[in-house]
């Protein structure tokens, strides 16, 4: 678990790296290719590429306690990629063109940037009064929910 908001920009950070390997190492205007596309044209090497970085992905998300629906969407991207490649050749074509690793990230990402993040003990917030001020900041600041990256 990320246990504080540099934790957090990190997450963010190598999420993006592997959005942009994945999907769009290279990138020609709106369209791009990343080695989840390059790989896939390789027998069992894709297969463990697109596997290996949706899972890596969904590790991320649970450090960074991402929403159950947030990890439910990612893991909907993901599998549909993994199923798509089972399929000969069409597969391979569908798996090149479906950026399915940088839309889970992006969800992820979305998710991040969508909390409010306190680095305090969430049981200790609540005794002390100031959860309602970290709920009140959440809200000034635009967030939909605050998460404790305290010991609690």
């Amino acid at each position: 678990m990320a246990r504080s908001i540099r934790d957090i920009e990190k997450i963010w950070s190598n999420v993006e790296g592997v959005r942009k390997l994945s999907d769009r190492a290279v990138a020609v205007g709106p369209f791009g290719v990343g080695m989840d596309g390059l790989l896939t044209w390789i027998p069992w090497v894709g297969d463990v590429y697109t596997v290996g970085a949706g899972g890596w992905l969904m590790v991320q998300a649970m450090r960074a306690q991402a929403t159950p629906r947030t990890l439910l969407k990612m893991a909907a991207y993901l599998a549909s990629d993994t199923a798509t490649a089972m399929v000969p050749f069409g597969g391979a074509v569908v798996d090149t063109l479906w950026p399915a690793h940088a839309m889970a990230a992006r969800a992820l990402q979305k998710d991040i940037e969508a909390t409010h993040w306190v680095e305090d003990d969430e049981d200790e917030a609540k005794a002390s009064g100031a959860h309602a001020e970290h709920i009140e900041a959440g809200r000034q600041a635009g967030k939909t929910r605050v998460v404790y990256l305290g010991k609690g």
